[in-house]
């Protein structure tokens, strides 16, 4: 009988344990934020990104006007200055956030030789065409940083 009751106490050691250890507390895991270093880094980058944003109405009446010869100034000066700036800001962003700024920033660069073959061949449909998807792909960009008081 003591034997009996030293292996059913062993038994209910070895249940409460079990159960102890599958139904404690979970452990709250808080999302993924900036730190304030990343914030400042982005938000260093953002006036510039923007600047070349509002800028966008200048390179549509410069190819509306087939002035080829400043609408490639436009897209090697400005536009790819905010292009290079896109890749700067990326690593700083969220982990989760990255691949698709990776990809947009592709985009950007594809719509860009687009354009850039547009104006060489003087096509101002193919070039606005460009230019409008290289403005949005700046606004997809844009949508995805975080803003000034997020931390």
């Amino acid at each position: 009988m003591v034997r009996q009751r030293s292996i059913f106490s062993f038994v209910l050691v070895l249940l409460a344990t079990f159960l102890m250890s599958c139904g404690g507390p979970g452990v709250a895991v808080a999302p993924p934020t900036y730190t304030a270093t990343q914030l400042e880094r982005i938000q260093a980058y953002v006036p510039e990104i923007q600047a070349v944003r509002d800028r966008s109405q200048e390179l549509k009446t410069l190819i509306q006007k087939g002035d080829w010869i400043n609408v490639r100034n436009f897209i090697h000066g400005p536009v790819t200055e905010a292009r290079l700036n896109l890749t700067y800001v990326t690593p700083n962003l969220l982990p989760k956030d990255q691949p698709t700024a990776r990809q947009i920033t592709r985009d950007l660069f594809n719509h860009l030789v687009k354009l850039d073959k547009a104006t060489s061949a003087g096509n101002p449909q193919v070039a606005l065409s460009n230019s409008q998807a290289a403005i949005a792909d700046i606004d997809k960009f844009l949508d995805l940083l975080p803003k000034a008081e997020e931390s």
